[in-house]
């Protein structure tokens, strides 16, 4: 496992989750005064876990917070690990299901990151693969905005994206790729072992990956906007991807 640099927590829903889901916890911090509502459930769940907290001034939490949306608490967090693609793959053969994974492809906005992580975690997608290089990790604004679902998706980061492609389609996945030049996503099967691959907020696809893509499919738009918010295509498609996958008897694929 490869280590997140990154160990700071942010946001009530993220912290909860981060301890419901067992990560490793040292120290959670209070801005003073915020005893009260979601935070005291937290502090019930650390106290039970024997986790210390420590309330702090306003002014000192605020130079130790990292996102201006803290809502009065952090948690400092043993490093987390990325995943590798194999066990994103293993994820879904041990739920027998045919692999489902999104691919991210040099997506730098860390709020689009975070929200297609929240979606992915919605949709029980079995994972999502970034590149290492010129695109956004793991941080502690991804895991505010993901409300927690970065403690649950596995996130593997690679080193050449169109290589790692390659790899899924020997794995029998099916390549679809989000560009405007594709057909209407609506009339394109989805079912299988599928990866959506979604391009970044200003290059799109890019030349190579469009390329190995097997398929390429597009949301219709019909107003003057020309395209989507990265994080907004993501799910359209995604849960396209559920709804043909569960099919008429309620049962995924």
């Amino acid at each position: 496992m490869r280590e997140i640099n990154e160990d700071q927590i942010e946001g009530r829903n993220s912290v909860s989750e981060a301890l419901r889901s067992g990560r490793p916890i040292n120290k959670i911090y209070l801005k003073k005064g915020e005893r009260h509502g979601a935070i005291l459930k937290i502090i019930s769940m650390a106290k039970k876990s024997g986790i210390p907290i420590q309330e702090m001034d306003e002014s000192v939490f605020s130079s130790m917070a990292k996102t201006s949306n803290h809502q009065g608490i952090l948690a400092k967090a043993a490093s987390k690990g990325y995943s590798s693609v194999d066990e994103i793959l293993k994820n879904a053969r041990d739920a027998k299901e045919n692999p489902f994974v999104l691919i991210l492809n040099e997506l730098t906005d860390p709020q689009n990151l975070g929200g297609i992580l929240r979606t992915v975690d919605g949709l029980g997608a079995h994972g999502v693969i970034i590149p290492k290089n010129r695109a956004c990790g793991i941080t502690p604004t991804v895991g505010k905005v993901s409300s927690g679902a970065v403690e649950y998706v596995k996130v593997a980061r690679v080193t050449n994206i169109a290589r790692t492609i390659d790899e899924l389609k020997k794995e029998g996945l099916w390549i679809i790729g989000a560009d405007a030049d594709g057909k209407d996503y609506f009339k394109v099967d989805l079912t299988g072992p599928v990866a959506l691959v979604v391009g970044g907020e200003d290059k799109g696809l890019g030349t190579l990956v469009k390329k190995k893509c097997d398929i390429l499919v597009r949301i219709p738009l019909r107003g003057r906007i020309t395209s989507l918010n990265a994080a907004v295509a993501a799910s359209i498609l995604g849960y396209d991807i559920l709804r043909q996958r569960i099919g008429r008897h309620g049962q995924t694929t």
